[in-house]
């Protein structure tokens, strides 16, 4: 071959440049190595094709490997068939059962197109592949998502995105059929309440603080009164016991025992027909 092309392009001392049958010859030459390179085509791991002959879409999928096709007149588009995570960065914004507003942010969806199904999305539904998780199906799935959990619940990761998975690979069944594509899961990086709600859960707390420090002072307070009242009432109690104690050991010596002991020995100014002390 080198040879041959060799031969074409040496100049003839007599004839300067090429002749026309050479020119012809190499020409051809060119269409038989495009003709053989555009006869085959290899798909790659990962990827299905998808042959198209003069712009008809063929029923049959081609897998990964070596493929024979017809050159200038068929042509293979590849699908991706492995994992993909689409991000979706826009705030979605929901209501919680509640009707509590909340958003989503940074969004990522990871999917996978069926290798099998890879010709009738092509011929059926869309060209562009990498467009059929789209906003709308997303947004939609996570504010039905949202709408049936509590807000104590709404911004749990471990419940709002299963949920949202599921919301979305109904609504992806229900748009292009069943096994077309699978949503494998939802990641959802960021999600909050609006400000003013925020800001009214700050307030309730920091009231709900107060409130729960006022409720232990006020307690400490009616503790130590009543502590001070049993205190009072056990000492009145005592000195009750006490004086009942007292009266009934009174008698007549110890009343005069006591009369005696209160006496400062001077004898009564006024005058009676008995004296102040009966002495026996």
């Amino acid at each position: 071959m080198r040879s041959f092309l060799s031969s074409l392009f040496q100049k003839d001392p007599e004839r300067p440049g090429l002749s026309g049958a050479k020119i012809l010859s190499l020409v051809l030459i060119l269409a038989v190595i495009l003709t053989v390179v555009n006869s085959f085509e290899v798909i790659p791991t990962g990827y299905s094709g998808v042959k198209i002959t003069f712009g008809q879409v063929s029923d049959v999928t081609l897998s990964p490997g070596f493929h024979f096709i017809i050159p200038y007149a068929q042509t293979v588009k590849l699908v991706n068939n492995k994992q993909q995570d689409k991000l979706f960065s826009t705030q979605i914004w929901g209501e919680t059962a509640e009707m509590t507003t909340v958003y989503a942010e940074d969004v990522v969806i990871t999917y996978r197109i069926s290798a099998d199904k890879s010709a009738y999305i092509y011929a059926n539904i869309s060209a562009d592949t990498e467009d059929l998780i789209s906003y709308d199906l997303v947004a939609s799935a996570l504010k039905a998502a949202m709408k049936e959990l509590e807000v104590k619940d709404v911004t749990n990761r471990g419940r709002i995105e299963p949920l949202a998975c599921e919301k979305l690979s109904a609504q992806v069944d229900t748009k292009y059929g069943p096994g077309i594509i699978t949503v494998i899961k939802v990641t959802i990086n960021q999600m909050d309440f609006e400000e003013s709600y925020n800001q009214a859960i700050a307030e309730k707390q920091i009231a709900q603080q107060i409130y729960e420090k006022q409720q232990i002072e006020n307690q400490t307070i009616i503790e130590r009164a009543q502590a001070e009242a049993e205190a009072l009432l056990i000492k009145s109690k005592a000195e009750a016991e006490a004086n009942e104690i007292l009266n009934k050991s009174l008698n007549g010596y110890i009343l005069e025992y006591m009369k005696i002991e209160k006496w400062d020995g001077h004898m009564p100014q006024a005058t009676g027909t008995q004296p102040f002390i009966m002495i026996d």
